[in-house]
């Protein structure tokens, strides 16, 4: 039965509880051993919170409180089934993903971001994924390289 036909409650938490999927990036799944171990983490807490929200006794609050759960398993499992260990930099010679790179800025700023792999990026806690433009201009370069275009050249300090 259509929520048309159904009362006003139960068509406002239809709205509430069919959320759209996470969007899945089209680019490989690589992952580190920590990115890999957050996912698990994710989907274990997501399974949590929908295991917690099943023993809701009114059916429209169950639907509301399981929705964001339901879709975070349907993600962090993908995530999980799709996840390509990244092989860990072989050298410190030239960046490469899980790499740890120090670089400055034009504007005389260094900044240092580990390359990892989307899911697992958090600039703010330094690291950024393998496909950001930044990650993308310093994998396979040494440090003393200068990459970027004239207003957002960075010159590689070091490489862990």
């Amino acid at each position: 039965m259509s929520v048309a036909f159904t009362k006003e409650e139960s068509a406002e938490t239809a709205s509430e509880t069919l959320l759209p999927d996470r969007p899945f990036s089209s680019h490989p799944n690589w992952v580190t051993e920590a990115g890999l171990e957050a996912l698990q983490r994710q989907l274990a807490e997501a399974r949590e919170a929908y295991e917690l929200a099943q023993g809701i006794e009114d059916i429209n609050e169950r639907r509301r409180q399981t929705a964001v759960p339901l879709r975070d398993l349907r993600y962090f499992s993908e995530r999980i089934r799709t996840a390509q260990l990244g092989p860990a930099p072989a050298t410190t010679d030239v960046a490469a993903f899980g790499s740890t790179v120090a670089f400055r800025r034009v504007d005389g700023r260094v900044q240092q971001y580990r390359i990892v792999g989307e899911d697992e990026a958090d600039p703010k806690a330094g690291s950024i994924s393998f496909v950001s433009p930044v990650a993308k201009s310093l994998m396979g370069k040494a440090v003393g390289d200068i990459v970027g275009s004239t207003n957002q050249e960075l010159e590689i300090l070091s490489i862990a």
